[in-house]
């Protein structure tokens, strides 16, 4: 059977398990769908009429799509997680024999992913969930496949950071995909050594990786002594709106403007601080539980940061001087 009948028959065989695939470059792990930046814009036509869909959204179980994409091209395959209601624990190895675990896992018998994955499951007195869909990768790294939970939506982790299980160990749920097998790199072939159906992720892992929920903050009640003027209480509610309506992938850019707006009316005189900081995280809080992924600490961040940059031009009153809007202060300033 010639390389491109392969992979589409095993492209064919993953959509018969319900594993929503989608085409990557030929001998790579990068997608083969078209994006969507300034410089190479979506062409908005076929099934991006109707708006721009990565890959996520173009995974598909449809045998008549899949073999007109894979009598194409010899693309390599890729599985988009959370389509497929499946949680992927990826263990890998070291980069280099110099590459030494950090501090937490810089412990005698650990040198990659799979020791760091039976580190974890010792210290959470737990088994080693070994017999489930495993897949082998071409570093020497390991892919185990799981059913995703039902009653909670999982999303992708990276080493230590946030959630994450430790060093050397990733995870692939929500907003990820993993190469599947018959894929090949210039490193060689990804292949399974087990192909029984996943099983459910255990549920000790399931807390483990559960997102946690942002502290909940309240915005200071404002005393009748301290009542906000019409105007301000307005720019108040417009800049908090602004960030509550943030699309992802300008989380950022439009806190700072928002951030710098008020700040100018903190640095008046005319709007507390600590008002100013709550309004704009509780607009923001959506931000953090987003897909993009932004945390506590970098809202914080930015809203600080632009309420600074605000106070050091401070808004005067409207009788002394205009109103200046959120798009100038863009334009001067620019965003962190």
């Amino acid at each position: 059977m010639s390389d491109l009948n392969m992979l589409l028959h095993h492209a064919l065989h993953y959509a018969s398990l319900g594993w929503h695939v989608f085409p990557l470059r030929p001998g790579t792990k990068k997608p083969a769908l078209h994006g969507n930046s300034p410089r190479r814009p979506c062409p908005r036509t076929g099934v991006c009429a109707g708006g721009h869909l990565g890959w996520e959204q173009r995974a598909t179980t449809d045998p008549a799509r899949i073999t007109a994409c894979w009598s194409a091209a010899p693309y390599n395959i890729a599985i988009a997680t959370k389509p497929s209601n499946l949680v992927v624990i990826d263990q890998d190895t070291r980069k280099s024999p110099d590459e030494v675990p950090p501090e937490r896992w810089n412990r005698a018998g650990i040198v990659d992913g799979h020791d760091v994955f039976a580190a974890v499951c010792e210290e959470a007195g737990q088994p080693i969930p070994w017999e489930t869909y495993t897949v082998h990768t071409p570093s020497g790294g390991t892919h185990y496949y799981f059913t995703a939970p039902s009653t909670v939506e999982l999303r992708n982790t990276e080493g230590d950071t946030g959630n994450g299980l430790g060093w050397k160990i990733d995870t692939r749920a929500h907003g990820g995909y993993v190469v599947a097998p018959c894929s090949t790199t210039p490193d060689g072939e990804y292949w399974a050594s087990d192909t029984s159906a996943p099983v459910d992720l255990p549920t000790w892992l399931v807390h483990r990786l559960t997102p946690k929920p942002p502290a909940a903050r309240t915005a200071p009640i404002v005393s009748r002594s301290e009542r906000l003027p019409a105007y301000v209480a307005a720019a108040v509610r417009g800049e908090r709106d602004r960030v509550a309506g943030a699309q992802s992938g300008a989380h950022t850019k439009t806190l700072f403007v928002a951030s710098v707006a008020l700040g100018q009316l903190v640095g008046g005189g005319m709007l507390p601080a600590a008002t100013a900081e709550a309004e704009l995280f509780n607009a923001a809080l959506h931000m953090i539980t987003d897909r993009c992924q932004c945390t506590e600490a970098e809202v914080l961040r930015t809203i600080a940061n632009g309420l600074r940059a605000g106070a050091s031009r401070r808004r005067t009153a409207p009788t002394e001087q205009a109103a200046m809007t959120t798009a100038a202060l863009f334009t001067d300033r620019g965003a962190a």
